[in-house]
């Protein structure tokens, strides 16, 4: 039997919170692994992948023997790491003879295995062979547009999934409202053929257009490169809907006293308790009062002086 180790400290405690399942995930970390054997390219794509998602990847340079995605056995090394490192996405680079510059891109539910998608890198031309002005360099952390160009993407399945992979690998995490001034960035995927995709990084410069919304222009600042797919397998259809699984909503609470209108749109009422103005204590005293108080003092100090002088008359 397996001993379960559980927290003790906060910290632990923290830390397990963070990885448990959410109803609104956070954003995936990718793991970033060296096969047995890397080619040039493969290090310097593997290198700009990490770059372009420096805040929320986690890159091994050592080789890793074990990992191999596509054989039974070969994936244990690779579930261990994960949940290790809490990445929920990997992208594995190996070389050989047979299968050169190729690049495995995959998504783990559970910490386990979910889909994979074998890619072969071709006509790659790394950030530094681009030229454009510095001043359009995307920042870090900035929210990309993701651009899938071709029917490929709705009507062929490998293209299908390829998507799916794409956008889990490249989103970052998922918000509601977004702000246009902070989208520097697009990502472009065009479909050249039913198993071959290119792929490139362009920057957006905003121009004045004459109205409220600003044009858009692309510069490409790399990297670019062709995906041409070798292998892929899909989940399992029991896999899939375990994984896609989403809690009910609860229903929400009846808010009292608003009503809303289709001209005026949601409209309060506001229930005020009667005021009594009699009790209330006055902020400050009016000047007339004051000077029916001054004028009363006077006359009291006025009959008090006087007093005692009567009496030494009657004695």
């Amino acid at each position: 039997m397996l001993e379960i180790k559980t927290a003790k400290t906060r910290k632990g405690k923290r830390e397990l919170e963070k990885r448990a399942p959410k109803l609104v995930e956070s954003g995936k970390k990718t793991l970033i692994l060296h096969g047995t054997k890397t080619s040039g390219v493969l290090n310097a794509v593997l290198a700009q992948i990490y770059h372009l998602k420096k805040n929320d990847a986690v890159k091994y340079s050592r080789k890793n023997e074990n990992v191999k995605p596509f054989e039974a056995g070969g994936e244990t090394s690779l579930e261990f790491f994960s949940l290790k490192t809490d990445c929920s996405i990997f992208v594995y680079g190996s070389h050989s003879k047979k299968r050169p510059d190729n690049l495995v891109i995959g998504r783990t539910y559970d910490h386990h295995i979910y889909d994979l998608v074998e890619v072969g890198i071709e006509n790659f031309k790394p950030m530094e062979s681009f030229n454009y002005d510095k001043k359009l360099a995307p920042k870090e952390g900035s929210k990309p547009f993701i651009v899938f160009i071709g029917e490929g993407f709705e009507a062929v399945d490998e293209l299908k999934h390829l998507k799916e992979v794409l956008l889990d690998l490249l989103r970052g995490e998922v918000v509601e409202n977004l702000n246009l001034a902070g989208v520097d960035r697009a990502y472009v995927c065009a479909a050249l053929s039913p198993n071959r995709v290119l792929f490139t990084h362009c920057a957006l410069r905003l121009k004045k257009s004459g109205t409220v919304v600003p044009r858009m222009e692309l510069v490409e600042v790399g990297p670019s490169m062709d995906f041409v797919i070798r292998r892929h397998r899909p989940p399992n259809e029991s896999l899939r809907k375990e994984a896609m699984k989403t809690s009910r909503e609860k229903p929400k609470k009846k808010e009292k006293n608003v009503k809303r209108d289709e001209l005026k749109g949601k409209i309060g009422s506001i229930y005020i308790p009667d005021q009594k103005v009699g009790e209330t204590a006055l902020p400050y005293k009016a000047k007339g009062v004051k000077r029916e108080r001054r004028e009363a003092k006077r006359k009291n100090d006025k009959d008090g002086e006087n007093a005692p002088k009567r009496q030494k008359e009657d004695s």
